[in-house]
Formats: structure tokens, C-alpha cells, sequence
């Protein structure tokens, strides 16, 4: 009864968007509605640090987690929106890209066991035979209430590649002298032979990405030199010029009994646990020195439990950055996973003027994080991470390709290939 209920409802929903019409733009970002949602993660299933990319028709399967911070669990629903490259929603409808059902409940769920906060954690992994997408591109998962489809709690955005092309990538320092020391330049070439694509200048595109990340993405690059068969990008302009940051910060939260790195000491005032961590300094003036991170962002484990999805318990995490005085105007934030890589209230940043820092608490699920801090310029709305990071040519970071074809004929953005490169060995992966 449920299940027809849930049917009604949503095909009352999918009705006026099974085309692209003016749907919330933040349904198409990696966004969370309910605040009582937390760790959310998307990775290939078992490589738990990996990017949400699979490949068509393969046996590839992504791993959707989260956790509902409360005493009842809830039932969601999840399903796919195919989106364009630009993360618009396609002009398709829906039985154009799924096969089989067009919604499917998220049934695997557990209490958290032994914690000072209580929770549900959820779990899915998918592609499954009854909701499968059937096309490449773009997809946002969408999970929402049983009773309000139209009312999401999470969104999450992963891809899915027809690996029909080549891709070879190199990473290097910029040529230009105010650019050498401090940035990376991503050069690559795309092998289309065989695929029968006319105009490929118009239309292909191909898009960047930092670490995962789409807030710093480059977007839309048109080839500097194209074939008939190759197409390659290596231009001199800033358009596939990254800064190349600094390694990220870090700290160790898995243990509640004595502190890891970086952790300057943890309070249990009832009814919680209160980690303060090692104050930070400014690193924009030193020297690049390397250490091994997770580019951003972060690993659920616990020590004191067998099940890190229902053993970690979750604990308030005070950051601070000294600094003398507050530097104009904008707004600091701790930027990372584990803030989505937003900018909002929950990882926003206060100045004390006190104690001469900017303060944040977070509440985190324990684990491994990195992290950094960002200023958002009010002038130009711009983050900008290296005036307190820095930034370094040598730091290593991952990059991947993505290569969209539009087919004059066809109403999508087919991916037609992903590729990818890790600047520390320089080695695909």
C-alpha cells in the first residue's frame, strides 16, 4: 500500500519536470536540506577515497552513505536527474535514461550503537538492476522523504563515462614567470578516432577538476590545435592554470580516550565530547614542505569500536586561526569534504578580536580530516585559500579530465571519456 501511495505521489511529482523547466538550481549541486543529515559520502564501492565516476554498462558501483542524527529513523526514496554538463537538467524524459523503476526506497539502515549522539546510518550502493540509468553524462542522486518527493533532504552529484576515448594527460609548472612557482598547468590531448564526430570544435567540451572539486572547476575548454582525430589543450592562458594550494591541514579524531595529531586535547561535558585542536598559523610566507594527505577530504574510522559506520561517535571540533587582525572585508571559512566544499553557516568563521583568531566549531563524525582555510572576498566573491595557505608548483594534487559531446541529433551531453593524473607520480589511476 505504501509503495502505491509512494508511486502516486511521485508520478504527480516527475510530471512537470520530466523536462527542463525551472527547477531549484540547488537540486543540482552537492547540497544538504535536513540539518539533522551528516557525513554524507559518495565514493566507488570499497575505495572509500576514490571520486564518484563508474563507467556504462559496467559492473562499477558507487557507495552512498549518511547519517540521520536522530532517536527514529525516517524513510527516504532515492532516484536519478540527468543533468547536462553545465548541471542543468537534460531535456530528457525520465524512461529515456532509467530502466526499470523510477524511484526505489533506501532500505539499509542501522542505529549507531554505544554514542553520545544517537543516529541512523544509511547505505546504498548502486547501480541496481532495478534503477538503472541507462545513458553517460551527468546525474544528480536525489533522496528524499517518503511522503514529499518534492522536498529533497541530500543531493549528490556523480557521473558516468562511456570511456570511448583516449586521454593523455601532463602536469607542469606555467611557462609564465609570475605563475611558475605557485601554479600548475594541466596539459592534455583527447583521441577521438573511430567515433564519427562531426565539428568537433563545436561540439565537445572538456572540464577540469582540482581534487574533485567543481567550485574551482575549469569548464567548456575549447582545443588550442584539433584533428580530425586529436584534439589538444595546451594553452598558455590561465584557462587550464590551477593554483597549486598547499597540502592540506589535518587532524586525527578517531580516538576519544587520548588525542591524535593536531588535537590539543578532548573534553567530555556531558553529554558530548569537545575536541580542541593545535592552533593554526598563516603558511602563506613558507616554504613548501611535503606531507601525505587525502587532498581534502576525509576517512571515517574509530578506535575504540568495530564499525566505524555505527561506532564513531560524533564530537564538537573548535577550529582557530590566529591572525592580528581581521583582514577586510570578507568572510574566513574552513573549507574541505567536510563542509562539501561550501561556504555557510555551519563552517563559517568568527572573529575574536580578544584573542586575536577566527573560531569555528563543527560537529564530526570521528575519523581523519583534512582541511583548509578560505577568505571569500566581498568585492570580487572569489575564495581564495593560498592568502593563508599558500600555494606551491610542487604540491601534489589529483586532476581529472571529463570530455562531453553534444550531438546536434540527440537532446543530452553524452561523457564521453574521464581521465585522470595525480601530479606526485604523474601516473593515470
Amino acid at each position: 500500500m505504501k509503495r502505491i501511495l509512494i508511486y502516486i505521489i511521485f508520478s504527480a511529482f516527475l510530471q512537470p519536470f520530466t523536462k527542463a523547466t525551472s527547477y531549484d538550481p540547488l537540486f543540482h549541486t552537492d547540497s544538504i536540506f535536513d540539518k539533522r543529515i551528516k557525513t554524507v559520502r559518495i565514493h566507488r564501492e570499497e575505495w572509500n577515497l576514490s571520486y564518484p565516476i563508474i563507467r556504462l554498462n559496467s559492473s562499477d558501483r558507487l557507495a552512498f552513505y549518511f547519517d540521520l542524527l536522530d532517536d527514529h529513523p525516517e524513510t527516504y526514496y532515492y532516484t536519478f536527474i540527468h543533468c547536462n554538463k553545465d548541471w542543468q537538467k537534460s531535456d530528457l524524459f525520465t524512461s529515456d535514461y532509467l530502466e526499470g523503476f523510477s524511484y526505489e526506497e533506501i532500505s539499509d539502515y542501522r542505529p549507531s550503537f554505544n554514542t553520545t549522539r544517537s543516529y541512523f546510518h544509511y547505505r546504498l550502493i548502486f547501480p541496481e538492476e532495478r534503477l538503472k540509468p541507462l545513458l553517460s553524462g551527468n546525474y544528480i542522486l536525489y533522496v528524499y522523504p517518503y511522503d514529499k518527493p518534492d522536498a529533497p533532504v541530500i543531493t549528490r552529484r556523480f557521473m558516468i563515462s562511456e570511456d570511448a576515448a583516449g586521454i593523455d594527460i601532463s602536469v607542469h609548472r606555467p611557462q609564465t614567470e609570475d605563475s611558475k612557482h605557485e601554479k600548475q598547468q594541466v596539459d592534455f590531448t583527447v583521441n577521438i578516432a573511430g567515433l564519427g564526430i562531426i565539428d568537433p570544435f563545436r561540439n565537445i567540451y572538456s572540464f577540469i577538476l582540482q581534487n574533485g572539486r567543481w567550485n574551482n572547476a575549469k569548464m567548456n575548454l575549447k582545443p588550442d590545435v584539433y584533428g580530425s582525430d586529436e584534439l589538444k589543450y595546451t594553452s598558455l592562458s590561465d584557462r587550464n592554470i590551477f593554483r597549486g594550494g598547499n597540502e592540506y591541514r589535518y587532524f586525527d579524531i578517531r580516538s576519544i580516550k587520548r588525542p591524535g595529531e593536531n588535537i590539543e586535547r578532548i573534553d567530555y561535558r556531558a553529554p558530548e565530547y569537545h575536541v580542541l585542536l593545535l592552533p593554526s598559523n598563516s603558511r602563506e610566507f613558507r616554504p613548501y614542505f611535503y606531507s601525505k594527505d587525502f587532498n581534502g577530504k576525509y576517512f571515517i574510522a574509530v578506535q575504540e569500536g568495530r564499525d566505524p559506520d555505527t561506532d564513531a561517535d560524533y564530537l564538537y571540533v573548535y577550529f582557530t586561526l590566529s591572525l592580528p587582525e581581521k583582514p577586510g572585508a570578507g568572510e574566513m571559512f574552513v573549507s574541505g569534504l567536510l563542509a562539501d566544499w561550501t561556504f555557510g553557516e555551519e563552517n563559517r568563521m568568527l572573529y575574536n578580536p580578544g584573542s586575536k583568531q577566527y573560531e569555528c566549531t563543527m560537529l564530526l563524525k570521528q575519523g581523519w580530516y583534512n582541511y583548509e582555510y578560505v577568505f571569500i572576498n566581498r568585492d570580487v566573491k572569489e575564495g581564495i585559500s593560498s592568502r593563508f595557505e599558500g600555494s606551491h608548483s610542487e604540491t601534489e594534487n589529483d586532476y581529472h579530465i571529463l570530455v562531453y559531446y553534444r550531438n546536434p541529433r540527440e537532446r543530452y551531453d553524452r561523457l564521453l571519456a574521464t581521465g585522470s593524473i595525480n601530479t606526485l607520480n604523474k601516473m593515470a589511476y
